[in-house]
């Protein structure tokens, strides 16, 4: 089993910059990739970013060129990070991150259920 816990988000003004950190435990050598998700009010969770076991990376359209994702492997846990940079009003949500079962369908299936996630506010 996996458990993975997200943190980092807050109130920026547009502009700004935030770090999300999730950590992941447990049978980390099982991991394929983490993601990093978003839902906004009324809109569906969608991916923003995710990276591979490999390092490969994707990102949304919306988060090319702004966000990052980077990932750091120690001996029991894999932390994956978020780098949010020119953040947007509209890039207001909560933030989660998951593992999908095959990183080949980033919005498939998830190993995991989706914790609480880590609330980003950006305000004009």
């Amino acid at each position: 089993q996996v458990q993975q816990v997200e943190s980092g988000g807050g109130l920026v003004q547009a502009g700004g910059s935030l770090r999300l950190s999730c950590v992941a435990s447990g049978s980390i050598f099982s991991i394929n990739g983490i993601g990093w998700y978003r839902q906004a009010p009324g809109k569906q969770r969608e991916l923003v970013a995710g990276i591979t076991r490999g390092g490969t990376t994707t990102y949304a359209d919306s988060a090319k060129g702004r966000f990052t994702i980077s990932r750091d492997n120690a001996r029991n846990t894999v932390t994956v990070y978020l780098q949010m940079n020119s953040l947007k009003p509209e890039d207001t949500a909560v933030y989660y991150c998951n593992l999908p079962v095959s990183v080949g369908s980033w919005t498939g299936p998830m190993v995991r259920s989706w914790g609480q996630g880590t609330q980003v506010t950006v305000s004009s």
